[in-house]
């Protein structure tokens, strides 16, 4: 749809469409630059306030997956205000305004508009160095593949919207849900992660693709080490599979390699699109366990899932 537009260009602007990256980075001097996102979507769970609360942690994710920190954020709403009661919108807004505060950024406005279909969400501004930005390529042969939380998550979420779980059942999943990407204090360990981005709508193998985009190494990832949400497998094998998974697999197949040798349930798991996934982090080999002790140590999940390679570059191979 952009093809054919004539887009800016501005020396300043050092993340932009070009590479498909998670946030827009824009150098305001030698050491501060703006690191700029965006996201919203429908309620996922019935209650308004974990709503809120999982769409500011979604919106935040991608500051993260730069490397940044989060110093702004602005509201996006769109709510049916004549048919239901505000007090709704209200709980939403709280939901919001705690991960905000969580992330030590401050709400800063927002807009609103009458819709038939509840929408929340955030507009997210950071900051970060300009020689200290994660791009989701950059990832060197022999790097380790981490990740920060489980998967499948959008296949429960489509289980419960079919009222075969309460959430209640997938209480496990809203919790990791509900979770910033949160980064360690920095120790030492930021410069051995040469490429990062998050988890959401793509899936693990869709935004694990874009890591390997450029096509200068390839990556083996270990199912037998990827997380899995607790009843993901069972509810995928009962066909919860939500539309965004097929499309997933039916655009990022061709970059797979050994997808016969894997459980069809497990694989159809990589596909599955994720809401306030976790980061994917290429990490040089001998500062991995330095890396992991680091989120372990902020109560975050960090698990080796992978490693990238020379052979076969822009290929996943599934192990």
């Amino acid at each position: 749809m952009l093809q054919g537009l004539k887009l800016p260009v501005d020396e300043r602007l050092l993340v932009g469409l070009e590479g498909g990256d998670d946030a827009g980075v824009f150098r305001i001097n030698d050491d501060v630059a703006l690191v700029q996102t965006v996201d919203f979507f429908p309620p996922m769970v019935d209650d308004p306030y974990r709503f809120g609360q999982i769409a500011a942690a979604n919106a935040f994710s991608d500051v993260y997956a730069m490397g940044g920190r989060p110093l702004t954020a602005m509201n996006l709403v769109s709510f049916p205000i004549n048919t239901l009661a505000p007090e709704i919108l209200k709980q939403i807004l709280a939901g919001g305004l705690d991960k905000i505060a969580e992330a030590g950024a401050v709400l800063a406005g927002g807009h609103s508009i009458d819709d038939p279909e509840i929408k929340y969400g955030l507009s997210v501004t950071g900051e970060i160095h300009p020689d200290k930005i994660w791009r989701n390529q950059g990832a060197l042969p022999e790097d380790l593949l981490l990740l920060t939380k489980p998967l499948g998550n959008g296949i429960l979420a489509t289980a419960l919207k079919a009222d075969f779980v309460t959430e209640a059942e997938i209480e496990p999943a809203l919790e990791w849900m509900l979770r910033l990407n949160l980064l360690p204090p920095e120790s030492g360990w930021r410069q051995a992660v040469h490429a990062c981005t998050d988890v959401t709508g793509f899936g693990f193998i869709g935004h694990l693709s874009e890591m390997v985009a450029d096509d200068r190494v390839g990556v083996t990832v270990e199912m037998s080490q990827v997380p899995f949400l607790e009843r993901a497998e069972d509810l995928c094998s009962r066909g919860f599979i939500p539309g965004g998974g097929h499309r997933n697999r039916d655009f990022f197949d061709s970059r797979l390699s050994g997808q016969d040798l894997v459980d069809p349930i497990m694989r159809e798991l990589l596909f599955d699109p994720q809401t306030s996934g976790g980061l994917l982090l290429a990490v040089a080999p001998d500062a991995a366990t330095m890396v992991i002790h680091a989120f372990n140590a902020i109560g975050s999940g960090c698990w080796p899932v992978g490693r990238f390679s020379e052979p076969d570059p822009g290929r996943i191979m599934l192990l």
